[in-house]
């Protein structure tokens, strides 16, 4: 994969980033127990919503998702922008109070994870949140 470019068909592409232009933001409430330096909002999408995390800087930071097409949307279009991650791994339900449902993370700059996703995993996800 090229840095700042998906490995996916161009039309697919395509598809990805103007579902991503139609993305509508808002603040997301902070959850308890977070480290200072996160920041959260929210991403609305055709009815669906997904809590979305971030931290760190663009090479050594990461973002955390919610589990599902639209998360998975955001996710895709991160690493479009900053090429692939070093990390990419799913997070259980339950595991975290601001992702009953799980999640998904990506880190930048960290080793890699034993419980790795597959990019391919995530562009299914996400051609659910197209239209």
């Amino acid at each position: 994969m090229t840095p700042g470019r998906l490995e996916v068909d161009h039309g697919l592409r395509a598809r990805l980033l103007e579902a991503g232009a139609a993305i509508a933001w808002r603040p997301a409430a902070r959850a308890p127990r977070r480290t200072k330096g996160r920041s959260a909002r929210i991403a609305h999408l055709h009815d669906e919503e997904a809590r979305i995390e971030t931290w760190g800087s663009e090479s050594d930071g990461g973002v955390e998702v919610e589990s599902g097409p639209v998360g998975a949307l955001v996710l895709l279009l991160e690493v479009d922008r900053r090429g692939p991650p070093t990390s990419l791994e799913p997070r259980s339900a339950g595991d975290d109070p601001a992702f009953p449902a799980g999640a998904i993370r990506a880190t930048w700059g960290r080793a890699p994870s034993a419980g790795a996703l597959a990019l391919h995993d995530l562009v299914e996800l996400a051609r659910y949140a197209l239209r």
